[in-house]
């Protein structure tokens, strides 16, 4: 009995999705480790609380299980509202079936199944695409654009020493907005690098702590910052500059959506079990390295959620919409994959990263 025991325990810990029993007065029984580290407790916290607990209000998880306890038959619901501790509200498909045939006082069996992983690469896949075809335009822009504007910007000087003082300052106005669309050029620009990040050792506490300070010190010098960093996180690999520059993009949105005087967390975290094709086809890679900035502020607006990694995409008013979408190059070119999950009060920006090996050298 006891190699059957232990059989069970390996089969039940190997299940890669989320499964629970509920027993009949709501009580959670047992949960496998998918479970664990999807909910982010302990099987002996879990085993104390009523799985209902982890139902937002307007959730139909009650309903489903009492449902289930009326029939002796299998029922599945989508899109039910679960509260994550890590990601907030989310929305999954819920699988409930009594475990004896008499279901009214059956304890229930729970599978649990989050959004999926291949929905999440497919969108990455389609934000690197959309950096990738910015690269193209902007090195046609950075040539065929900032030559006229070097002459349109000379000539509006000397019309300034030549004209009357009315038309001295539409002289001055074609200056500073020839000098807009230069500056816009230039950000673009930063998409033209194909070569790849250094393949070296970073420490991501460093990166993110260098990021930290250089913040206070300017555009979030009012924030609240919290650091909920796992101190055994092994290094990443790739470029400390450029990851910085990744961070710091974040870090300036979430400073804005807090109007420069809300919460900014930065927390890490070791989570095995991602895998992603490796660059230029070599293997599939293991993206167990987590690093999330998450802010209280206003969300993201609805309309704009699904595309905002592409460029050109943004809430600002005087926004160009790059910021994210360099973002988003700049991790799939270390090999890595960026997700967010936004709602009022609270935004999540979550990257995975590779973990360096001395090979990498």
């Amino acid at each position: 009995m006891s190699g059957a025991s232990t059989d069970y325990e390996v089969l039940w810990n190997t299940i890669p999705i989320p499964v629970l029993v509920v027993e009949k007065d709501g009580l959670i029984s047992a949960v496998n480790a998918a479970a664990e580290q999807f909910l982010s407790m302990s099987a002996r916290s879990l085993r104390t609380k009523k799985f209902t607990e982890f139902a937002p209000e307007g959730s139909r998880l009650a309903a489903l299980l009492e449902q289930a306890r009326d029939t002796p038959a299998s029922l599945a619901e989508h899109g039910v509202e679960l509260t994550e501790r890590e990601a907030g509200a989310v929305s999954v498909d819920v699988q409930v079936t009594p475990l004896t045939d008499t279901p009214k006082s059956a304890a229930l069996l729970v599978m649990i199944q989050p959004k999926s992983i291949a929905e999440k690469m497919d969108r990455n896949l389609a934000h690197r695409g959309a950096a990738r075809s910015v690269s193209g335009m902007a090195a046609a822009m950075s040539h065929e654009i900032k030559n006229p504007l070097a002459a349109i910007s000379g000539a509006a000087q000397l019309l300034q020493d030549l004209c009357a003082d009315q038309e001295v300052e539409l002289a001055e106005l074609i200056e500073e907005e020839s000098e807009r669309i230069r500056r816009l050029v230039d950000r673009m620009e930063h998409f033209t690098d194909e070569r790849p990040p250094a393949r070296l050792p970073v420490n991501l506490h460093d990166a993110l702590d260098m990021t930290r300070r250089a913040a206070q010190a300017g555009f979030g010098q009012n924030v609240r910052y919290v650091e909920e960093y796992d101190p055994s996180l092994p290094p990443t690999v790739g470029d400390r500059d450029q990851l910085a520059q990744a961070f710091q993009n974040l870090i300036k949105n979430a400073a804005e959506a807090v109007d420069g005087k809300g919460q900014i967390t930065l927390r890490t975290a070791y989570r095995p079990g991602v895998r992603l094709a490796g660059v230029k086809g070599g293997g599939r890679q293991s993206l167990p390295l987590e690093v999330s900035i998450i802010d209280n502020g206003r969300g993201i607006p609805e309309e704009l959620y699904p595309h905002i990694f592409e460029p050109f995409v943004t809430s600002k008013a005087s926004g160009a919409g790059l910021g994210l979408a360099l973002v988003s190059k700049i991790i799939a070119d270390h090999g890595g994959v960026i997700e967010c999950e936004s709602g009022e009060g609270r935004t999540v920006f979550r990257m995975l990263l590779p973990v360096w090996r001395e090979v990498d050298e």
